[in-house]
């Protein structure tokens, strides 16, 4: 049978010779506009520039793609999935990596959430916000530090770009989908104080009910309320403020953010005996200051510093139904992240052949959980966080002693946790230069961090009773942990031609285990785990090779890339077999333990546009494609991979309409781990319909309609594949406008 691989394979070759075949060659046939990549810390370069593979999202481009979560909006790049936990939830997948090893970045700077500690929590950034969104593909540790081990994702917003006009600017949008009853809206307000000093705000809001599915939630059973994703309403707000003051210096800008979310975690209520459905309260508090400073000192082209501090906090909530009638309300689970982020960048004046950027990086966070114990022994009689959301309750106290009888009841009771409270610092140093050559540049990075990983000590030490009668333990006092990841990179871009680019790179870089891969020790009851830590692990280690060939000018375009991808002591959520193929459960939660393998990651990933036809009613025809595998070097599939896509579109217009429409199919992911199922192949069938009168200037309105065919498909990166399909058909309809400025 023809593989997955052996397609993705051929497809590209088979592109890569297509402009031979028939299409002009002529250099000036098509302008490619230039997007300056803004998380670059050279600050001056657009993806051409660089070697590590970039998606960038902008325009159009981005208006199509943007959705409610990060991860469904960038779902559908070269190489970039959505591990979703229902429409509340949208995590990115890079390169089959997802995680606490995908940084998402904020305006420049990290997005502080716990998405990193369980695939139910959501990615803390609002997407209604975004000018422009930049995907870095593979290994980018060199400039963000370890946790950019599977690639980086910049969310660019207008709130600090210096340039700004001398009259009032309201932009916005409002839009509906019938599926679910999704609400959404944002409104942006730039107010031109003076030449020099601008403020600027927005709002954006969603609201939305349970949304349709096709058949049954849960696969293989006929439960439940047929063609409804149950408990997977969704409501969130997001606000900021910021002003900003510019000079012949420079400028200088200071933000404050907000951002609310309340979602629910799917679930079946089969109104027969007792159920528990989950939901799930975060929101953060952020304070942003960025500045840029031109000809800082001699030598110096440019310096910016960059600071942020968030305050964020989740809570788990669970509902408890008998018979299909409320019960009771309690929370189960509360984390608090605190983090300062502060970056220094100087862009130095060439010296000889070689321009670049040196840093200076550090991060101060203190992370924390409390909840209920779910039967877990010892006390945590030491901790010393255990009145920090204790305001935050205050609108449950009505509930209070029903919850506790019902904690007694199911021996939920103690003071149990699911991530040790710790406290984790880290300094980072980089360099990155280039230096152009006769066939076209080359670029060296080098970056050192070192971290500091403090847990808290109890008075007791943590046990689990497994069913074999066997037992696990946490120590009562855990040692601190100290890492010093080091990377290194260099690559080349050869100028085949004026339309063919070839790039080469190559990098080791390494990574230090997170917080929650060192000390989780318990149940997390929303995402159906219990996830023990190892507070021995070792660092990864990243060794990446990059090949590329893109064709950037004329009428067909394209960019394939292969890479191979090699780990050392790869860190990953094992499911414990229970000598029956079936994965160990307590309480009905999967048992999963962090532990550490070789690994590789080797894949392909293409896109290609040609243009047909030009004039009033043009045509372009598109292709994508990406495929990644992942295993263990001595046996064995690393869980949750990628399935292997591939998809087929096109543009058209006339006058004032834009259409495209797009088709793309998710192969069957057979390559499963231990106690993980296969995910079966479905089809993906979208379009884009936009008008732009010339009577509404600086207006369009628009529809789009999703999975079409309302295909039952279930996405193998995800955590809850299995109790969660994803949204069924919908269109979704509205209005954007930008009037001033």
């Amino acid at each position: 049978m023809f593989s997955q691989k052996k397609l993705v394979v051929l497809l590209s070759a088979t592109l890569s010779g297509w402009p031979l075949a028939g299409l002009s060659d002529t250099e000036n046939t098509i302008t490619i506009p230039s997007l300056i990549v803004t998380a670059d810390p050279l600050g001056n370069r657009d993806a051409d520039d660089l070697i590590t593979p970039v998606s960038v999202l902008a325009d159009t481009k981005l208006d199509k793609q943007r959705n409610s979560t990060l991860g469904e909006t960038v779902d559908g790049l070269p190489g970039v999935h959505n591990a979703d936990f229902g429409p509340g939830v949208g995590r990115p997948v890079v390169r089959g990596l997802q995680g606490s090893r995908v940084l998402v970045l904020d305006d420049g700077m990290k997005t502080v959430d716990v998405a990193g500690e369980g695939g139910d929590h959501t990615v803390a950034i609002d997407p209604a916000r975004a000018d422009q969104i930049e995907v870095y593909r593979g290994p980018a540790t060199l400039l963000y530090g370890s946790g950019a081990a599977g690639g980086v994702i910049n969310v660019r917003s207008e709130r600090f770009n210096p340039e700004f006009g001398d009259a009032p600017k309201v932009s916005g949008e409002l839009g509906y989908g019938y599926n679910g009853d999704d609400r959404r809206g944002r409104l942006g307000l730039e107010l031109p104080v003076t030449d020099n000093f601008v403020l600027r705000s927005d709002y954006s809001l969603r609201r939305s009910h349970d949304f349709d599915i096709d058949g049954y939630q849960e696969r293989g059973h006929d439960d439940g309320d047929k063609d409804t994703l149950e408990n997977s309403a969704t409501d969130t707000d997001a606000f900021s403020l910021t002003g900003l003051f510019k000079g012949d210096w420079g400028f200088a800008g200071l933000g404050y953010s907000r951002w609310r979310t309340n979602y629910g975690v799917p679930g079946v209520l089969t109104g027969s005996g007792e159920e528990e459905l989950e939901n799930i309260r975060a929101d953060y508090d952020r304070v942003d200051f960025r500045s840029e400073f031109i000809d800082p000192l001699p030598g110096f082209s440019s310096a910016r510093l960059k600071l942020a501090y968030t305050e964020f906090n989740q809570e788990e909530i669970g509902t408890i139904f008998d018979e299909g009638v409320f019960e009771s309300s309690e929370s189960e689970l509360a984390f608090e992240n605190d983090e300062f982020d502060a970056r220094f960048e100087m862009v130095h004046l060439p010296i000889g052949e070689w321009q670049g950027v040196v840093g200076v990086q550090f991060n101060d966070r203190d992370f924390s959980t409390e909840g209920e114990g779910h039967g877990i022994g010892g006390h945590d009689h030491d901790h010393e966080e255990d009145h920090h959301h204790e305001e935050d309750h205050d609108h449950e106290e009505e509930h209070d002693h029903e919850d506790e009888e019902h904690a007694d009841e199911h021996d939920h009771g103690g003071d149990g946790f699911y991530v040790r409270a710790n406290k984790t610092k880290s300094y980072g140093l980089f360099v990155l230069e280039e230096r152009p050559t006769d066939f076209g540049k080359l670029e060296f990075a080098a970056r050192i961090d070192h971290v500091d990983s403090s847990p808290v000590g109890l008075a007791d030490e943590r046990h689990l009773d497994l069913p074999s009668g066997e037992e696990l333990h946490q120590e009562a006092v855990l040692g601190d942990r100290s890492f010093t990841p080091f990377s290194i990179s260099g690559g080349a871009i050869i100028d085949l031609d004026y339309a063919h680019h070839l790039r080469f790179a190559l990098s080791r870089s390494q990574r230090a285990p997170s917080p929650e891969q060192l000390y989780a020790f318990g149940y997390h009851a929303a995402a159906g785990t219990v996830e023990i830590g190892d507070p021995d692990l070792d660092e990864e280690t990243y060794t990446n090779i990059e090949l590329g060939l893109d064709r950037h000018a004329g009428p067909f375009r394209y960019n394939a890339t292969v890479f191979y991808n090699r780990v050392k002591d790869f860190i990953y959520l094992a499911p414990q077999d229970d000598g029956t193929g079936n994965a160990v459960m307590l309480e009905g939660n999967t048992l999963v333990l962090n532990e550490q393998e070789d690994a590789e990651f080797y894949g392909a990933e293409f896109t290609a546009i040609a243009d047909l036809i030009q004039g009033p009613v043009p045509f372009s025809l598109r292709f994508t494609g990406d495929h990644v595998r992942g295993k263990f070097r001595d046996g064995g599939n690393i869980p949750r991979m990628s399935p292997t896509r591939l998809g087929v579109g096109f543009d058209t217009g006339y006058g004032d309409w834009d259409l495209s429409v797009d088709l793309r199919h998710v192969f069957k992911q057979t390559k499963t781990a231990i106690a993980e199922t296969d995910t079966g192949s479905y089809n993906l069938l979208s379009f884009d319909l936009f008008w732009r009168p010339a009577s509404f200037k600086g207006g369009e309105f628009f529809v789009q309609g999703r999975n079409l065919l309302n295909e039952n498909g279930r996405r193998h990166t995800s955590f809850l594949k299995d109790e969660a399909p994803i949204v069924g058909r919908t269109i979704f309809t509205g209005v954007r406008f930008e009037f001033g400025g």
